[in-house]
This record gives C-alpha cells, sequence and structure tokens, in this order.
C-alpha cells in the first residue's frame, strides 16, 4: 500500500510529518501543494502554542515492500 507522507516545518523550525494512508496513487503536484497550503492555512493543528504545519517542505509517495522468509 502507497501511503503519502506530507513534509513540514513546525513554528519552531523542527521537521513534522503527516502520513495518509488510501490515497489516490496518482495526484499531481500541483493537487498535493494545494492541500497542503490548506492544511497549513487553516492553523488547526498545534501543541501548546506552537503550530504544528507551518511551513511546507515537501511530499512523496512511501511504499513498504514485506519479503516474508518463512
Amino acid at each position: 500500500m502507497k501511503r503519502l507522507q506530507l513534509k513540514f516545518k513546525t513554528a519552531d523550525g523542527h521537521s513534522k510529518n503527516l502520513v495518509l494512508s488510501y490515497v489516490k496513487a496518482d495526484l499531481d503536484p500541483e493537487t498535493v501543494k494545494t492541500a497542503m497550503d490548506k492544511i497549513s492555512a487553516s492553523k488547526l493543528f498545534e501543541k501548546g502554542a506552537i503550530q504544528l504545519y507551518r511551513e511546507i517542505t515537501g511530499a512523496k509517495y512511501v511504499e513498504r515492500v514485506e519479503n516474508k522468509v518463512f
């Protein structure tokens, strides 16, 4: 299964990832960036007084492959 990993910086400069499962596997960069802009602009996600998803730094699909040994 592919997951979409959205990468942000917090208001205090730390890296923060938002990982989404069950997403379309063929989203174009413009669609993903628009969604990330909306997440950042909403300012809904805070821990204490620190905004968690303040600055967009990137996005990527991550796929985990398991190979059973026995």
